[in-house]
């Protein structure tokens, strides 16, 4: 399995830690230093010797493979890109209603946790996931491969007003602060979802479910009621 990140008791870089640390940042594994009741808790309170390893519960996907799988099938690239998500439950439900595959960034946000997993609902076990270094970057490479962009955001066009039958990459942002500013503006297209009350925005997941509902059906000729 793909080790998404290291966990180290904060001040505990000593002796073989020190060479196992360094063998990780060779790999480009995130390192997080943190209190050691962090570790306590997430290893049940078993001996850790001051060091967690978190791995992927699948192995990560390249892009070639959603373009495959979306090729197999005869369609159009349906891409979504989940940007900076830290919500577990909120990538698991996702992966159920991705139809290519998902992408996320490898820094500031959850990766293919057990949580995830068991959020999807066994959907991880077939959407291709992809875990990529710069975001922003991957956006212009999927341009670059046809795709058109979509972002969310409260100030764009309403979602469903929108035509989504072509090669489609979806941004979905991040709970707190949204789609990051980079992406955004790369996007060719902004929709908004209008809300109503004194809430403005939906959860990152329900969102997603919305937007890829309408691209669905569209695809699909489905007449709107």
């Amino acid at each position: 399995r793909t080790i998404d990140s290291l966990y180290v008791a904060r001040g505990q870089k000593i002796g073989s830690l020190t060479a196992l640390i360094a063998k990780a940042k060779q790999k480009d594994i995130t390192i997080k230093e943190v209190d050691v009741k962090k570790l306590d808790f997430m290893c049940g309170n078993a001996n850790h010797q001051g060091v967690v390893a978190v791995a992927a519960i699948k192995e990560y996907a390249s892009l070639d493979d959603i373009f495959q799988l979306a090729q197999s099938r005869g369609e159009a690239p349906f891409i979504i890109l989940a940007d900076e998500l830290e919500d577990p439950h909120n990538l698991g439900a996702i992966l159920r209603t991705a139809e290519h595959g998902v992408i996320i960034p490898k820094r500031r946000a959850v990766g293919l946790t057990y949580a995830v997993g068991k959020s999807s609902a066994g959907a991880v076990e077939y959407v291709p996931v992809v875990r990529v270094t710069n975001m922003a970057a991957t956006v212009d490479l999927l341009k670059e491969k046809g795709l058109w962009i979509y972002t969310t955001d409260m100030k764009g066009e309403t979602w469903c007003t929108v035509d989504y039958k072509g090669p489609v990459g979806l941004v979905i942002g991040s709970e707190g602060s949204g789609v990051s500013r980079l992406v955004k503006e790369k996007a060719d297209f902004t929709v908004t979802l209008p809300m109503v009350g004194h809430i403005n925005s939906l959860n990152a997941s329900v969102a997603c479910g919305v937007l890829c509902y309408e691209i669905a059906r569209q695809r699909q000729g489905i007449k709107a009621n």
